[in-house]
């Protein structure tokens, strides 16, 4: 298993930004691609964004216009920037890398344990 560590999280006021990040050492060479999920107390995991090894990005409907992913490959490093934040987003936040189609099997030996994000008043 390789670490990876996921930062950025923390209590904002609503209308608030955060932004998180993810460092996954190798996840550039190993061509992963990565996806950012969320899961709230009491709730089943959501997914939330992905980027491609080539730079696709996708979002949850519910997040479009307001996050956005990107990636620092120099630093094998993504980021979430979130925007407007809303009290409903509350949730620990995780980074996973996966294969994407082009990545290697390395992609699936990360693990992490998250960052928590809460929106409040």
């Amino acid at each position: 298993q390789v670490r990876l560590v996921e930062s950025g999280g923390g209590l904002v006021q609503p209308g608030g930004s955060l932004r998180l990040s993810c460092t996954a050492p190798g996840f550039t060479s190993n061509r992963c691609a990565m996806t950012w999920y969320r899961q709230a107390a009491g709730k089943q995991r959501e997914w939330v964004s992905s980027i491609s090894d080539n730079g696709i990005t996708r979002y949850v409907d519910s997040v479009k216009g307001r996050f956005t992913i990107s990636k620092d490959k120099a630093k094998d490093t993504v980021y979430l920037q979130m925007n407007s934040l809303k009290p409903a987003v509350t949730a620990m936040y995780s980074c996973n890398p996966y294969r994407g189609g082009r990545g290697s099997a390395a992609c699936d030996e990360y693990e992490g344990q998250g960052t928590q994000v809460t929106v409040s008043s």
